[in-house]
């Protein structure tokens, strides 16, 4: 069945929610108001208040009412509006539940949904692509899926895991993006990157909204014989460095593309274990295409010179390509 990406994160968790009475949501406007975006519209009333539960608009009490609740056998699902507003609840986050399975050898089942990145015009304080803050913290998972059926997979095995994930959902693909997404337990396993586009020129190792950008740009070098393989990571940490090296090992070019800066980001990362770990495999430098290091901008025009797309990744592997 081909559903939207919005649908396919609403599927999962209301099947979840269905199949599991210790699964619970609580966010701001989540239950009477349906959500900012409209995800958990109907779950109210389908399971009442003490499951759908609306929130004071404060992200630190939510999230560690969310731990305390895992703590205790629950499997709390939160939703943050934005996820530019996960940091107000910080150090929730990051010494609370990344850090008690480490101090306490107990399971942390929470999720915590985070609506991120731009191309819906929202300015700076509602676009940010904030992976990279937590990426550096042990004890969290983190997920950031492409397609609709990695929306509804990814969310229901976070949903089942033990451990704290992060699930980064790209608001831009929420109702732009359509994709066949099966019936029934189709979980998608956290810690597995897929090839979304076998090529045999250049490895484009991205993820979230990027993946279509690079398919798009995939397309456009086609008739120039350049042939990009698209590696979507899905899960960011931990990170699939099997399949990234499998990918390099072939292609012998590695260009890594995120939304976020590309200070500090997670890019900086993966290119430094390549060079580490697939240096003999290379035959050019590792680029990295993502935004500039400024604050989101809020007027169209700005924005779409700052977020990376389908050109801009094109000419970065067309010059890699032909290095």
């Amino acid at each position: 069945m081909e559903i939207t990406y919005l649908e396919a994160i609403r599927q999962a968790l209301w099947e979840e929610m269905d199949r599991d009475d210790q699964v619970f949501m609580l966010g701001q406007d989540i239950g009477v108001y349906g959500g900012a975006f409209k995800v958990t519209k109907g779950f109210l009333e389908k399971f009442g208040p003490e499951r759908v539960i609306d929130t004071p608009l404060s992200e630190s009490a939510i999230v560690g009412a969310a731990i305390g609740a895992a703590l205790m056998g629950m499997r709390p699902v939160v939703e943050m509006q934005f996820a530019d507003f996960i940091s107000c609840a910080f150090d929730q986050v990051v010494n609370m539940a990344a850090k008690q399975h480490y101090r306490l050898g107990e399971p942390v089942p929470l999720v915590i949904r985070a609506p991120y990145g731009g191309g819906i015009h929202a300015g700076p304080y509602h676009s940010q692509s904030p992976e990279a803050w937590f990426f550096h913290v042990a004890g969290l998972k983190l997920v950031a899926p492409s397609t609709p059926r990695d929306a509804k997979g990814l969310l229901k095995a976070a949903i089942r895991d033990p451990n704290p994930v992060i699930y980064f959902e790209h608001k831009y693909l929420y109702r732009h993006i359509k994709g066949e997404v099966a019936d029934g337990d189709d979980l998608v396993p956290i810690g597995k990157a897929e090839v979304k586009r076998p090529g045999s020129s250049v490895s484009v190792i991205t993820y979230g909204a990027m993946v279509q950008q690079s398919l798009g740009a995939a397309e456009k070098l086609m008739p120039e014989g350049i042939d990009l393989e698209v590696v979507d990571l899905r899960t960011l940490q931990p990170l699939d460095m099997t399949t990234i090296l499998a990918s390099v090992e072939k292609t012998g070019r590695a260009m890594v593309v995120h939304e976020a800066p590309k200070t500090g980001g997670i890019g900086g990362d993966i290119a430094a274990r390549l060079a580490e770990e697939a240096f003999h495999y290379l035959d050019a430098p590792i680029l990295r295409v993502a935004a500039p290091h400024t604050p989101f901008p809020f007027s169209p025009v700005l924005e779409a010179s700052y977020l990376p797309n389908a050109d801009k990744i094109a000419l970065k592997a067309r010059e890699l390509a032909n290095f």
